[in-house]
């Protein structure tokens, strides 16, 4: 993609890149790159995994982290750093400054998962949990630096940040030269805005040229309006599984990196990202969390076409078992492959046992059962069966409600 030489001014070199790539030796993991062979059927094209999920700290954020902390002056070093987070963010600054010898504060929301909680303290770092949400954290940090003079490391809206992030498009090229497609998740931008930078220069160096594919929750998608405007506005985000890329502002230093650089940026449902992780788990035995799923929900989703060796950043895995456990019964029902039905039935013997042989004539198996004669509209000659079934996509489930049906009963899909 070609811009306006003014555009690209403040678009790292490739020798920046590098530079960062070696300072972070030893410290970061150069994780695998692996071909997915049921993706690649999928795609038509083949498909290889970047499995950034099993960098040191679960996510790319240590890249960043590190680069920036690395570059602080002995001055700024000693009054110490503090940053806002909601996970990952926030175990890579916590290692990074541990491993600097620098001491580290940490804002985070109250409900932060138990085990990114856990994490960033066993680094080293001093936590602070208030707020509902991210913003608390943020304006919390914001006025600890101003109150004590630490030096606030921004998640992506810094030069240093995107560089160190820009280490893992190197390795992209270096692990496979011929790739033709990248696709990677957006959140603020800076990994995305590094990737593009790296990618870029590497390739201008080699005459190649590579598409890349920013990804973004549809309930968190600054980027599409920002890019139309042509500078970062903010909107109004949703919740969404993938929290990890939940912002509702691109970053100013990324924003234009990828305005000038990134082919294209599409957009997946939570239904997509479900279905990406369900994918990533049963087919690839990759642990993944949402944010970090979203190239895969891409390509499922039919979002991106791609021509050539195409890769796919699985970006992090710090994943809540909890939240993981949530995920996969959704994944499952998104996929046809799982529903809970709620059936009204006549309050006498055997409507339990015919509608269970009826679901088995199926093809089904039911996982679940409630029967309860107590429920918002129902007579007294009344009860309700809930039972949750698993199906073998879409045709069965259907196949399923239809046995279902033509033997005179009403089942209701229960939503998700």
């Amino acid at each position: 993609m070609t811009a306006p030489e003014k555009l690209l001014t403040d678009v790292p070199t490739l020798s920046e890149f590098e530079d960062a790539a070696r300072s972070l030796r030893g410290v970061i993991s150069h994780t695998p790159l692996e071909l997915s062979h049921s993706l690649t059927e999928m795609l038509g094209v083949p498909v290889h995994l970047k499995l950034e999920n099993l960098q040191r700290t679960g996510s790319f954020k240590i890249r960043g982290a590190t680069y920036r902390l690395s570059r602080l002056t002995e001055q700024e070093r000693a009054r110490g750093v503090v940053a806002a987070s909601a996970g990952n963010h926030a175990q890579g600054v916590a290692l990074a400054a541990q491993e600097l010898g620098i001491a580290a504060t940490i804002f985070m929301p109250l409900g932060v998962p138990v085990p990114k909680l856990l994490a960033t303290r066993g680094y080293g770092a001093e936590v602070v949990l208030e707020g509902a949400t991210v913003e608390t954290p943020l304006r919390l940090a914001a006025e600890f630096a101003e109150r004590t003079g630490a030096v606030l490391i921004h998640p992506f809206d810094h030069r240093d940040i995107v560089v160190g992030q820009g280490t893992l498009g190197l390795e992209l090229m270096d692990d496979l030269p011929e790739v033709e497609t990248i696709i990677v998740g957006i959140g603020g931008g800076g990994l995305l805005a590094g990737v593009a930078g790296a990618v870029r220069a590497r390739a201008a160096a080699t005459g190649r040229a590579v598409r890349i594919i920013g990804v973004q929750a549809e309930n968190a998608a600054a980027y599409p309006p920002s890019l139309e405007a042509g500078h970062p506005v903010d909107v109004l985000t949703r919740p969404t599984i993938a929290d990890g890329i939940l912002v509702s502002r691109p970053g100013d230093v990324p924003f234009g990196i990828i305005r000038d650089l990134v082919d294209e940026v599409v957009t997946v449902s939570d239904d997509d990202i479900a279905r990406a992780l369900l994918v990533l788990l049963e087919r690839a035995k990759v642990v993944v969390e949402p944010a970090g799923a979203v190239g895969v929900a891409a390509i499922l989703a039919g979002k991106v076409s791609a021509t050539g060796p195409t890769i796919p950043v699985l970006s992090g895995g710090n994943i809540d078992p909890l939240l993981m456990q949530r995920v996969i019964a959704h994944g499952l029902a998104a996929s046809g492959r799982y529903m809970t039905l709620r059936i009204p039935l006549p309050d006498r013997p055997g409507q339990l046992s015919q509608v269970s042989e009826l679901v088995a004539q199926a093809g089904a198996n039911v996982t679940e059962v409630m029967h309860t004669r107590h429920g918002q509209g129902l007579q007294i000659s009344e009860v309700i069966l809930q039972i949750s079934v698993e199906t073998r996509g879409e045709d069965h489930k259907a196949l399923t409600l239809q046995t279902l049906e033509k033997a005179g009963f009403r089942p209701v899909v229960v939503p998700d």
